[in-house]
Order: C-alpha cells, then structure tokens, then sequence
C-alpha cells in the first residue's frame, strides 16, 4: 500500500487522496500478477501494423506482430522471424533465411490446425500490401529505397536496394515491415484493424473502442529467454482508455495501472523534485526509468512564408538566442531533458556536435532585433507562434524573454489535429514541432531538410533548400564507413543551423513510471514498449 496521506490539487478541485492500492477482488487480486495494466490517453485508432503510425499504436501492434529483424533497447539491430542475413559487397542485396518455427496465431481460417508456419511468401504479400495505393499505408515511405524484393524460396527472402542505405535494416524494424497472413487481411480487409492476428508475443482477445483492450499470452511464440524460458511472461495485457494524463496519473497513484510514460504538466511537480528526483512519499512503492529519447523538440519557421520578420535571418537568430533553455527546462519540465545548444540531431546519435547551435545571449538577441529594424523600417516587428495546448506554457516562456529583445511574439493555441494539417500544407508561418526518429539514424532527422523532401509531399515542413545541404545529403547514402558519414551529417546540420530555418528547444528524455513489482519493462531511445520480458510480482 501507499502509505502516504499526503493531499493534491486537481484541476476540478482539491480531492483528497489516499495513495492505496484499489481493493480487489479475492479473484482478481489472484490474477493481478498475472495481467500488465496501462492507459493509453491518446486512444488506439488501428490494430493494423501497415497504419502503426502514433506511437499508440506502435506500442499495442508491437506486442501482436513481428518483422524480419528487431531492435533491442540498445539500439542493435537483432533477428527476429529472419534468424539470419547476408549483405552484397555492393550493399544493395539482403538476403534473410526465415526461422521455421513462426507460427501465426490461431484463427479458423487457417483450416484444421487453425494455424500455420510464416514463409517468405508472407513478407512479399506484407511488403506488397505496404506499398498498395489501395490501401494507402502511411508508412509506405519505408521501401522507397527498394527497387524489388522477391522469394526465393519458403525460408529465403531477398530485398534489393535501388542504392546503398546504412539505416535499412533500421528502417526494417518498424512495425509497418511486420508480417501479416494473406488469408486473414483478405477476409477482413479494413476490418483487420480490429481483427489482428500476427505472429507477437501477445494475441488480440478483445476490443471495446475508447473503453478496454485486452490482449492474451501467445502460448506458440518462438522466442525464448537466455534461460531458454518462453516468452512471454505474463498471461495479458489491458489496455484502458482514460482520456488525460491527469486521470491516468490518480490511476497510478492507486495501484489500478502498472505504468505511466512521460512528464505531463498536471502531476509533474506531484511526483518530481524541482530537479528531477522522485519525491519521498514515492520512492517505496514506485520506481523510475529515464534514459535518452530520439526525440527533437523544436519551433519551426515557414521559409516560404510572406512575412519579412520570417525570411529574416535576424529574427530567427534573435529568437534563438533570445531566452535561457537551462532554465526552462528546470522550471517547465523538472529538469527532464537536455538543452538543446546543439544541432538538430539529437545527443546520442552519431552526428551530433554539441557546439554548433545557439545559447543564451540576450544582448546579441536584441543587437539582431535592432538591426532588422535598421535595414527594414519596421519599426515593431511582430511573429506569431502556432501551438497546442500541451506546450502553451513552453511558448509563454519564450514570448516573455523574446519579447526583451524588441521582438512582438503572439501566442496562438489550436487543436493538435489542426495544427498537424496546417503546418503539412504551409499554412502557418511559425508553429511548435517535435520530430522522434523512426530508426536510429542521424540522416531521418536530416530529412526534414532536404528540398525534395518538401511537405505535404515529405517531412521538409520549414520548406528550407540549400543546395550544398541536398549534395551532402545524397553522399551520405553512398557512404559506407561510419565516421565519414558522421562527420557528413554533422556538416549538414551545422549549415541548417547556420540559416536558423528552426529553433531548438531540447533533446527529450525517456521517462517511465512503473509500481515497484514491475520487473524486465527496461527503456530505450525510441520509446518503444516491450512487454514480452516484463514480470510482474504477486
């Protein structure tokens, strides 16, 4: 039990609590070792991998399918259905040799086993379906540097690039490259969201949208622990759908959830020191993870916008310059994450040059402010800044210090899903961004910086070019040996700092909150939820 008394505020009002765990049934306490329990606030919209997009869906489809390698929390690219594979001198061919003992989980279509063994045939029709315009998979963009892929024979498969890419075997552990049976996405066709069936640790067992999920233990799975103990652990998963992080919190606190991902704003200071410590009343009955996240927090400049103080380099460097990220990430986040003085690529990823961004230089701000207004005229120069509610405060902070300097910033809050669309099709002129890597590579950063790349069409939402940027950045798919290729996308993104079309704000950090008999969950920079390892204390 939480022996804690300690009262908090909600935001309804001031609700005293006891942090106890809820009392159980005889039967359901019997089985609560037995279940991992946790909320998904941002709801599930598919149980298809092909549309495993949001990271919510990318946690529930991990545990019901699998592709031909995984990523480990390392970030080393491991096997998984491929036991093994080769790759040609010239890099463009990858041939992987198929385990033989993956079997899909068990559904009546599958005749009188109700089941049967993965074959090389599936990964073709999976790959297949991937890039169907019919079914319009947005993750179709992973196999854009393939030119064919082919069986060989029930256990072989191969994959031919159109060039050279160090980071396929990254990209090929996402889970759109799961494998899925023919038999059961025909039958079901858009109805396989909600009627997954795929190889993972987990099988699907029942689904009340925005209510429940709940998810049974794979008595089939192939893997095994280094004991040689099948995996997994656990008998099930439940999945609640409680809509905001603050309810989501109170159902941690009373013991009803086993976990919690990230900081929100609404039980941070509840639970965190000012400089990012558990509380006393917490530390004997919870447990916390952190580790580096692949994930760049940023404010993002339209450089095709009609505005002048946008197209000036002034204003962009001003507003970089212009406020203390040290200090706002011990006041806004409880010292969670990195300040950003770096690049866009993220601490932890080769590439990255901790002595190419911007710091804190108020007066420099103010001298480039003042310049703009020399060289133009404009004698009150004004912005606005495009976010959602979730990093209002965050804005706030930097409208107040950048305001210092002379520069007008207005705040202008709208709904995610708006700001999604608007910044895609070059609507706003300045908004809030995040950009959390897919694999583990520098160069899906370097992306959103390459004129081909060009939103809608791609990740390029600033609309920034440079073509010395866009050389490098085709060079770098032909570079082979590792430093080279790291000094190449240091360069890169040494000159998008140089023109500023982006303000870095920090380098986020993995947090996870777990119960004290939560044992395996582990962490890794993709944020990515593994539950096949997890045991649970009774």
């Amino acid at each position: 039990m939480f022996k804690s008394t300690r009262l908090f505020t909600l935001i309804l009002g001031f609700i005293p609590l006891f942090f106890r765990f809820s009392c159980l049934s005889s039967r359901e306490n019997h089985l609560n070792h037995l279940v991992f329990k946790y909320n998904e606030h941002k709801n599930i919209g598919s149980l298809d991998p092909a549309f495993a997009k949001d990271l919510a869906d990318i946690w529930a489809t991990n545990q019901l399918f699998n592709g031909l390698v995984q990523m480990d929390n390392d970030m080393q690219v491991l096997p998984c259905i491929a036991k093994s594979w080769t790759i040609s001198e010239d890099a463009l061919r990858y041939t992987f040799t198929l385990r033989k003992d993956v079997k899909f989980h068990k559904h009546e279509l599958f005749g009188k086993d109700s089941t049967r063994t993965v074959i090389a045939k599936d990964f073709e029709y999976s790959f297949k379906r991937l890039l169907d315009p019919k079914v319009a998979s947005p993750g179709s963009w992973v196999l854009n540097k393939v030119k064919q892929f082919r069986t060989i024979n029930d256990s072989i498969f191969e994959i031919n690039l159109k060039q050279p890419f160090p980071a396929f075997l990254g990209l090929l552990t996402m889970k759109y490259c799961s494998v899925v049976p023919e038999e059961i996405v025909e039958h079901y066709n858009s109805d396989f969201r909600s009627n997954p069936i795929g190889t993972g640790p987990f099988k699907f067992k029942r689904w009340e949208e925005n209510i429940k999920l709940v998810f049974r233990k794979n008595n089939n799975y192939f893997e095994k622990d280094k004991n040689g103990v099948s995996l997994p652990y656990l008998e099930a998963i439940s999945i609640t759908f409680l809509p905001d992080k603050q309810s989501e919190f109170l159902q941690f606190a009373q013991g009803n959830i086993d976990f919690i991902s990230g900081l929100d704003a609404s039980y941070k200071d509840e639970i965190l020191t000012a400089d990012g410590q558990l509380r006393n009343n917490y530390k004997e009955n919870v447990n916390m993870i952190r580790g580096p996240y692949l994930n760049t927090e940023y404010l993002a400049f339209f450089m095709d916008a009609d505005v002048t103080e946008i197209q000036s380099e002034y204003i962009r460097k001003a507003v970089n310059y212009g406020f203390d990220r040290k200090k706002m990430m011990i006041y806004l986040r409880n010292g969670i994450g990195i300040p950003a003085n770096g690049g866009f690529i993220p601490k932890g990823l080769p590439g990255y040059n901790k002595n190419i961004g911007f710091n804190y230089q108020p007066a420099k701000a103010k001298t480039l402010v003042n310049k703009f207004k020399e060289e133009t005229g404009i004698a009150h120069p004004e912005i606005t800044l495009t976010t959602t509610s979730n990093y209002l405060s965050f804005c706030e902070y930097i409208q107040r210090e950048i305001q210092k300097t002379g520069l007008q910033v207005n705040v202008d809050v709208i709904p995610a899903a708006t700001l999604k669309d608007a910044k895609a099709n070059g609507k706003l002129n300045m908004f809030r961004a995040s950009w959390i890597a897919d694999y583990p590579d520098a160069e899906n950063y370097l992306s959103l910086y390459y004129s081909k790349n060009f939103a809608p069409n791609g990740p390029n939402y600033t609309h920034f070019k440079n073509d010395t940027f866009d050389q490098l950045y085709e060079q770098s798919f032909t570079e082979t040996k590792t430093e080279k290729r790291k000094l190449l996308y240091s360069q890169m993104d040494s000159l998008v700092m140089q023109k500023a079309p982006v303000v870095v704000l920090f380098y986020d950090e993995v947090i996870r909150f777990t119960q004290k008999n939560i044992k395996g969950l582990g962490i890794n920079p993709t944020n990515l939820l593994d539950i096949k390892h997890v045991k649970k204390a009774n």
